[in-house]
């Protein structure tokens, strides 16, 4: 079984994207996906006899395949016996924190707004599809609760969406957890969907070869957010990054000075990775640059070096843009100078 990927995601005011927006511009209306079903198995989860959680299993392996081995075991973590596991979900399901955590769910998760979920999903899917025909979509999509320990998942051919990180800035919970206002303001449903793809994208090109130097990390973050482009038309910037629209007007603002900041001194080939992580790290903003400057500042101009890059390289497919390893090459041709 493929090893399972936990992605934190960053992972918001309305501001769309304009460079390369009409080449992204397409028709799904041929293209054929299973639509999107997200099952429920936090409900089932919570819906157990806390008595026989054991006589459940079948069932649940059969309505959840692999992934629900995945939860018990990777996700509860519990350890590897089964004795064990049991004992971790009658304890998951009857402490108090997690009762009420589960009915804050269920009261903003309601049957309407998942198949709003599902419906957004599916248009999403559709343009993966078109992009990328020969790659695969999820078989399943699957609603969790791990006890605010993960947002998305991916494990196998199953997409994994943790609902509990997605309540609202203002939930008691977030509070509780003293979590800082850069993370609790992106833990709301209008990024779910966006989380959701960013994860799929990030399992299907995340291919774990060694990234030698910053270019390398801004280029390879600026694809991944230019399948975003492609795969969420009209998802706006700012939920796509996990930006306020403050610090979006902050990098248009100085994108000039910004890229000049990266090519000076070699930034730009430096292959410190304390030095990278400056740049690419969440955090409420880029201590290196200033406390206005946002964080993941370097991830930003990467997408912005990728837009010039397949505006000026028309012919340029997106599985060609993903196939294409080499950073320098996709600099140069990019013609990037704002």
């Amino acid at each position: 079984m493929r090893k399972l990927k936990k992605i934190i995601l960053s992972l918001p005011f309305l501001i769309l994207f304009a460079c390369g927006g009409n080449r992204l511009d397409v028709d799904t209306s041929e293209v054929s996906v299973e639509p999107a079903k997200v099952l429920r198995l936090d409900k089932d989860i919570f819906a157990m006899d806390t008595t026989k959680i054991a006589t459940y299993t079948p069932e649940m392996l059969k309505k959840y395949g692999n992934f629900y081995s995945t939860f018990i075991f990777g996700i509860l973590n519990p350890g590897d016996e089964k004795d064990s596991a049991y004992k971790a979900i009658s304890a998951f399901i009857q402490h108090p924190d997690m009762k009420e955590m589960n009915a804050n769910v269920n009261t903003l998760f309601t049957e309407n707004e998942i198949s709003n979920i599902e419906a957004e999903l599916t248009k999403s899917f559709k343009y993966f599809k078109y992009h990328f025909p020969k790659n695969q979509l999820p078989k399943k999509v699957v609603a969790f609760q791990s006890g605010f320990n993960y947002n998305i998942t991916t494990s196998d051919s199953t997409l994994g969406i943790g609902l509990e990180m997605y309540l609202g800035a203002n939930n008691k919970f977030y509070k509780m957890l003293q979590w800082p206002s850069y993370k609790v303001n992106q833990l709301r449903k209008e990024y779910l969907v966006s989380d959701a793809m960013k994860g799929w994208i990030i399992n299907n090109f995340d291919t774990n070869e060694p990234v030698n130097n910053m270019l390398s990390h801004m280029v390879f973050y600026g694809k991944l957010y230019y399948c975003m482009d492609a795969v969420l038309p009209n998802t706006p910037d700012s939920i796509k990054i996990g930006y306020t629209g403050e610090q979006l007007e902050y990098c248009k603002k100085y994108e000039k000075k910004l890229w000049a900041y990266f090519t000076e001194k070699e930034r730009l080939y430096s292959n410190d990775l304390k030095e990278v992580a400056e740049y690419t790290s969440e955090g409420p903003f880029t201590s290196a640059i200033s406390r206005e400057c946002p964080p993941r500042i370097a991830m930003w101009i990467g997408w912005q070096i990728v837009r010039s890059y397949m505006q000026k390289n028309d012919k340029v497919s997106l599985e060609e843009l993903m196939k294409t390893a080499d950073a320098q090459i996709i600099l140069s041709k990019s013609k990037y100078k704002p």
